[in-house]
């Protein structure tokens, strides 16, 4: 009879950062919970793992309302496992790998930077105003705004992929490695895909050797810093000896991008990173993490420089998709159309302007006026275009 009642107890009891058992509340709810903020990508994680968020009743596809300790109020936002949200538009994700469950603004500004300003109030008195900024010791809460509102997206748009090598017909393809092969551009000149220095996806040994394989001299490392790499050369494992050369030998370009390509800040590292680049000899390298999302906006802008047409630009991005996830016109028509129109189209339209017409257009001038605005100087755009254009 005792261990009934302590089993009792335990179950209602309050958990882990305020949070309540779902089997014993209608209302699913994670209650002052620590955060901490997510500097790569700008956005603010929120201390609990995914699993324990998700036994409080929460699912993917559900609409939740955030709270911070601040007052900075997020309401009717999407709760995912995957950035299925056009930019600028915010959500809550789990993303598979993270540690803890992340609230954020997809290829958007820096959430923590945003959480210092009330919305509400600024309507309200049309002037500018700032509450308390989210610190070390702010909190968040989340509460369910309505169960299963946007399930039909996460459906739709659910996708993961495998770290293990065995689950890939080639090493070139589990490291996401290519040559970037479209009309106007030298041959062999550019490459793409997984980081070859941060092992988190086992995948950096492995690109490693194809860097080796394929003589690359020069990499632009878009979502590090030095700081990172020291730490991951640092790291027991360690086993990237050729991407290794060319760090010590100042070849590694690192300019430690965030998502948010609609930036000021975004549009000037690149520009600075292609501006280093063109001072060195090719073949080059572009990666990020994945060598999807950051990797892909790049390889746009330089695949529309050296002439590529939209089609061309389309294949390659998707190339991506078929190696991590399988997802071709052919096998997965309905998600490769998601894809490219939430993913590839924007992009694209963002570069060449709301006027421009992205499929039928030459879309070099775009490219070319994009880093021109971004700050690249004449003689650098120019040198890099002679690196890379037929």
């Amino acid at each position: 009879m005792k261990k009934i009642i302590v089993f009792v107890l335990l179950c209602t009891f309050l958990t882990a950062c305020g949070t309540k058992n779902s089997s014993q509340a209608a209302v699913q709810e994670l209650k002052d919970c620590p955060v901490e903020h997510e500097t790569e990508f700008g956005g603010v994680y929120i201390k609990i793992d995914i699993d324990s968020f998700n036994k409080l009743g929460f699912a993917y596809g559900d609409s939740v309302d955030v709270t911070f300790s601040n007052g900075y109020t997020m309401e009717d936002i999407p709760y995912y496992n995957g950035y299925y949200v056009d930019a600028g538009e915010p959500l809550l994700i789990a993303y598979p790998g993270y540690a803890y469950i992340k609230a954020a603004i997809n290829y958007g500004e820096d959430l923590w930077e945003r959480a210092g300003l009330n919305n509400k109030y600024l309507m309200a008195q049309k002037t500018l105003w700032k509450t308390a900024a989210l610190e070390g010791n702010s909190t968040a809460s989340v509460k369910m705004h309505e169960a299963g509102k946007y399930l039909d997206v996460q459906k739709a748009r659910d996708i993961s992929y495998s770290d293990e090598r065995k689950k890939y017909p080639s090493d070139e393809v589990f490291a996401n490695f290519r040559v970037m092969a479209v009309s106007g551009m030298k041959e062999n000149v550019l490459y793409r895909g997984a980081t070859p220095c941060d092992n988190q996806h086992n995948r950096a040994p492995y690109v490693d050797k194809q860097l080796e394989k394929a003589g690359i001299h020069t990499i632009l490392n878009l979502c590090d810093t030095d700081a990172k790499i020291g730490g991951y050369i640092a790291k027991e494992g360690f086993d990237s000896p050729y991407f290794l050369s060319l760090y010590q030998s100042g070849k590694v370009v690192p300019i430690g991008l965030n998502m948010n390509y609609l930036s000021e800040d975004f549009a000037k590292k690149i520009a600075d990173g292609f501006t280093a680049i063109s001072q060195m000899d090719a073949p080059y390298y572009i990666h990020c993490t994945e060598g999807k999302d950051r990797t892909g906006f790049i390889c746009m802008v330089l695949e529309a420089l050296a002439g590529a047409s939209y089609e061309e630009i389309v294949n390659d991005y998707m190339v991506t998709y078929d190696n991590y996830y399988k997802i071709t016109e052919e096998k997965d028509p309905a998600r490769y159309k998601t894809i490219k129109e939430k993913n590839i189209d924007a992009m694209l339209q963002y570069i060449a302007g709301a006027e421009a017409d992205i499929e039928k257009d030459a879309l070099a001038p775009y490219a070319e006026e994009w880093l021109r605005h971004a700050g690249m100087s004449e003689e650098a755009l120019q040198t890099l275009i002679t690196k890379i254009r037929k």
